[in-house]
């Protein structure tokens, strides 16, 4: 119940929301806006692909950049540029395509960070017997993010054009306006230079579980056509791949938010081994849809787990950067997976998520000096 009347978390909530519903709705949004003024969606598809991997190169730089000037200056700014990008993207539809192309960069860079700079906000808006809930909850939201950010496109396209490309400027302005502000010392700027960064091998486990997760995802994200025509069912039944795997994520999201508790991430690593072993061996529909709710019901818990473990290692004057890392590392993860699904086999590619979790899990062995789950974690 603290958490329902905290006023900051739902602040903080509406704003990282409205930043990240952009990046869900570009995809749709590029493709659109050049099929009417190229006629082909393949030019938004080359803007969706320089697109994101400015957004990867840039968001350590740029995270790192905002652990400088503090994330409570740093996000409006990036996030009003941000916005200034998709509308001259907008207004220069009519360009050509290597125009185009150069104008995508500017949403691309100033947007790559705004994940991390948010989650930092984050650890200044609850305390820490709050955080895991807290951010159960936020994943339990970003669910409806990924999915009405396509759906708000193509609702708006109905309109013109060019109108989901002014309300992702729109909503990114509107972020901008309820970025948090720190508490403590909100004028203090951090220098970056006072703590020494953290060890690369006391953070690389959790990056390396944010790895996994991006990587099994996408085995059953991009491929629920395949693995449906596997079992001899129409293309009409991939949506039910999704919806089970939605709904098991906002499941274990809600009973990790109930528990309250950080947990184990061995469990849920487990339970990503086990459901990636059983999608590769092709069980039947029974298999599948087991497979597809363990590893939907462990997302949540193991994303929480991860960010919250994360957060304990991390320097404050990194946290930016460090967050981005993650992020960035999760949707590498996911764009390998994708690549193995367009280019092997069905039935191998769910392995390398087991083989993820498993290297994942064994660095997450206890060990003397340094425990995980329910207890901090010494750096």
């Amino acid at each position: 119940m603290s958490l329902l009347t905290h006023r900051a978390y739902w602040r903080w909530s509406a704003g990282v929301q409205f930043a990240r519903l952009p990046a869900t709705m570009a995809p749709l949004a590029f493709t659109l806006l050049t099929t009417a003024t190229t006629g082909s969606y393949r030019l938004g598809g080359v803007l969706m692909s320089v697109y994101v991997a400015t957004e990867m190169v840039c968001a350590v730089p740029v995270g790192r950049l905002l652990d400088r000037v503090g994330p409570s200056r740093g996000l409006p700014a990036l996030l009003l540029l941000t916005a200034a990008g998709y509308a001259v993207l907008a207004l220069a539809a009519d360009a050509p395509a290597p125009v185009l192309v150069a104008l995508v960069l500017l949403p691309g860079i100033a947007g790559g960070a705004l994940s991390g700079g948010f989650r930092t906000l984050l650890a200044d808006t609850v305390d820490d017997a709050l955080l895991p809930r807290a951010i159960s909850v936020d994943a339990m939201i970003m669910e409806g993010v990924l999915v009405g950010g396509p759906a708000l496109v193509a609702l708006l396209d109905l309109a013109g054009t060019f109108v989901p490309l002014a309300m992702m400027a729109a909503v990114c302005v509107a972020a901008a306006v309820l970025v948090p502000r720190r508490r403590g010392e909100p004028d203090q700027v951090e220098s970056g230079d006072d703590v020494p960064a953290v060890r690369l091998r006391t953070y690389l486990p959790w990056l390396c579980c944010a790895f996994t997760v991006g990587l099994l995802l996408s085995t059953i994200e991009v491929a629920p056509l395949p693995l449906v025509q596997r079992l001899g069912a129409p293309a009409a039944a991939a949506p039910v791949v999704i919806a089970v795997l939605s709904g098991a994520s906002i499941a274990g999201s809600a009973l990790y938010a109930w528990r309250g508790r950080t947990g184990d991430p061995r469990l849920f690593l487990a339970g990503f081994m086990a459901g990636g072993l059983a999608l590769a061996a092709d069980l039947g529909w029974p298999g599948l849809v087991a497979s597809v709710a363990v590893i939907g019901g462990c997302t949540g818990p193991l994303v929480a787990t991860t960010s919250v473990n994360l957060q304990r290692v991390l320097p404050k004057n990194r946290r930016s950067a460090g967050f981005s890392l993650s992020f960035t590392v999760q949707a590498a993860g996911f764009g390998l997976g994708s690549l193995a699904v367009g280019v092997l086999p069905l039935w191998v590619t769910p392995l390398f998520g087991v083989f993820a979790a498993a290297i994942a899990g064994a660095m997450l062995v206890r060990k003397p000096g340094r425990s995980i789950g329910t207890v901090s974690v010494t750096s």
